[in-house]
């Protein structure tokens, strides 16, 4: 039996775990659910917190970074990315 590793990257709104999630990318390291990040139209959850009550554990969360003003309407990256796993055992 061996223990692998599912990794799933959700995009937040804001900084809270309860908003809602507006990117995904999900990597499955056991093969078992192929797929590539942003093949499906819908988000895997709703918000963090639902990935979280259905057993994903939280591993790394963006740290929340002053913006210069006048910047609130400039394009760029998701700034509010947070990583999960799950361990399967196979």
């Amino acid at each position: 039996m061996s223990t692998l590793q599912q990794v799933l990257v959700l995009y937040l709104k804001s900084s809270a775990l309860d908003s809602a999630v507006i990117g995904w990318a999900r990597y499955d390291g056991t093969g078992q659910q192929p797929g590539e990040p942003g093949d499906s139209s819908e988000p895997p959850y709703e918000t963090g917190l639902a990935a979280l009550q259905d057993g994903w554990r939280l591993i790394q969360a963006s740290p929340i970074e002053a913006h210069v003003p006048g910047s609130e309407f400039t394009t760029s990256y998701l700034k509010f990315e947070f990583f999960f796993e799950k361990l399967v055992e196979l």
